[in-house]
């Protein structure tokens, strides 16, 4: 029997291989974290494309792997003690591959803290915050009349753009030598783009900032990973 035969989420996206790695998601900047890694980490895995729908993220399948509707989701059937390993969050996920391969996590006990420090902080804050920003200037948010909204989330995008752009001065990655940090950050920064927001966010302004974006995108895997799970 198949190691992940107990999985229902295969009743709707079978496995070609089911002895690789299955990684659930769609293209989008949390998305990308797991996909971008995977192409970084050569590692061989199987991309099975789950839109926004409702239809998807909250069938009850994709709910038996990831209760909170959100991708990514990965299923590692070769996970530790080669027990088969279901996991969703993008972060958690960054940081199981990360163990998993020995890569991207740094090579000290210090170096690991240092790297997650900066990865929290894109999931506590650029994340959350640059999506209540896109909410509130390009979606449906914007209708509204009172400019608070707005104004708090465009004023909180540029303190966080300023810590990036400090944090970035005199490096080429944030914690100091590309890692999951990096994975994590980079695409969130670049979601002001598709936000149509950097403009209004001054975002020329942050040098350091504009740098390590093209920095990042320029990566081969970066390349190949902005894509994944191809969109239908």
């Amino acid at each position: 029997m198949s190691q992940l035969a107990p999985f229902f989420v295969t009743d709707r996206w079978p496995a070609k291989d089911p002895s690789i790695l299955q990684l659930y998601s769609y293209p989008t900047p949390n998305g990308v974290k797991a996909s971008i890694m995977l192409e970084e980490t050569g590692l061989p895995y199987e991309a099975h494309l789950v839109t926004l729908a409702d239809a998807d993220v909250k069938s009850s399948e994709f709910l038996s792997l990831n209760p909170n509707n959100k991708i990514p989701a990965i299923i590692d059937p070769d996970g530790p003690d080669g027990v088969p390993l279901a996991l969703f969050e993008s972060g958690a996920i960054l940081l199981y591959l990360a163990e998993k391969t020995g890569k991207f996590l740094g090579q000290s006990a210090a170096e690991k803290h240092r790297i997650t420090q900066w990865l929290m902080f894109q999931m506590g804050g650029i994340g959350p915050m640059f999506g209540q920003l896109g909410f509130f200037y390009k979606f449906a948010g914007s209708a509204i009349e009172d400019p608070r909204p707005r104004e708090r989330y465009i004023n909180e995008a540029k303190r966080l753009l300023n810590v990036v752009n400090t944090q970035l001065e005199g490096q080429d990655w944030i914690a100091g030598e590309y890692s999951i940090a990096d994975i994590a950050l980079a695409p969130w920064l670049n979601a002001l783009d598709f936000y149509g927001a950097k403009d209004v966010v001054d975002w020329n302004g942050y040098s350091n900032v504009v740098a390590y974006v093209d920095r990042f995108f320029q990566r081969p895997a970066v390349q190949r990973g902005k894509a994944i799970p191809a969109r239908n």
